[in-house]
């Protein structure tokens, strides 16, 4: 039990000291460790004006909040021909070989060329058959190059194409509309965006993979699909509303194929949130597609 001083046989401390003391911590004066260092008797801003005693505390407190402020790190995604470092980053670790990105990219032409070629084969209108027929031509050069870039390497194109046949034929499949509108807005949503992370992810790969990017980058001729679709909703609200909705739908679709396209033992939780803002921005770049035809995403 603790015996005030006083009460030990000491001598007692004067009356007025006591008093002092406990007004002052009445008044809310400041106790301090006794192992507290002690603030120097001045203190200069750094535009050498001396700080009070409050302002000493105050201006430390800032201090404080001013050294721990973190450093931000920025994540972006590589615009067209620029030569950054933010998609390379987030995709070296992530990418397949060189031979399988060519197979699989080479293959997703071929099906765009074919899922065209049926909607030509089904289009009653010729003036309908004469502007698919652009963006079937557009699929297939871009399959035709891709072909060549892999024997220029010595590489077998069918051999490897072959692995990814049945896995894409099930997502054309998935994507193929009951309706020739819907499947116009099938190719030109899941070819836009599949495009888009193709030429990303060909950043990883060289010489290879520039040349991949310029063929992916070259025109596509879709435009005349969205004129399409836009004609055929500018009077029907119910059409509009259900490609709205389908659109919706491809996405999901869509970013499974472009997240089966990347090493899946290699996609943890921090792999994941590197390659976040590439898929943001596919979903931005869809948002854009979508508007352009007049769809809600």
């Amino acid at each position: 039990m603790y015996v005030p001083v006083c009460c030990q046989g000491g001598p007692e401390p004067p009356r007025e000291k006591v008093h002092a003391l406990s007004s002052s911590v009445r008044r809310g004066a400041p106790i301090r460790r006794r192992d507290a260092p002690s603030l120097p008797e001045r203190v200069f801003t750094p535009a050498g004006r001396a700080v009070t005693s409050r302002g000493r505390r105050l201006y430390r407190v800032f201090g404080w909040f001013k050294r721990r402020r973190p450093t931000a790190r920025v994540l972006r995604l590589r615009s067209r021909g620029e030569q950054g470092d933010a998609i390379r980053v987030a995709f070296e670790a992530l990418a397949p070989d060189v031979d399988t990105f060519l197979g699989q990219a080479a293959y997703l032409q071929l099906g765009f060329f074919e899922t065209l070629s049926e909607l030509i084969a089904t289009t009653p209108d010729l003036t309908h058959k004469e502007a698919l027929s652009k963006a079937a031509g557009a699929a297939l050069t871009k399959h035709r190059e891709i072909v060549a870039l892999i024997r220029e390497r010595e590489g077998e194109p069918t051999a490897l194409m072959l692995p990814f046949r049945e896995p894409l034929d099930a997502f054309r499949a998935a994507t193929h509309g009951v309706r020739r509108h819907e499947t116009m807005l099938s190719v030109h949503i899941t070819a836009g965006m599949l495009d888009d992370f193709y030429d990303a992810l060909s950043h990883s790969y060289g010489e290879p993979g520039v040349r991949v990017a310029h063929i992916l980058q070259a025109d596509n001729d879709r435009q005349a699909i969205v004129e399409l679709v836009a004609e055929a909703i500018a009077e029907d609200d119910e059409l509009r509303s259900l490609l709205a909705m389908w659109g919706r739908r491809l996405v999901g679709d869509t970013i499974l194929i472009a997240r089966s396209a990347l090493r899946e033992r290699m996609l943890d939780a921090a792999a994941t949130s590197q390659v976040e803002p590439v898929f943001t921005e596919l979903l931005a770049a869809h948002a854009r597609r979508m508007q352009a035809m007049g769809l809600a995403a």
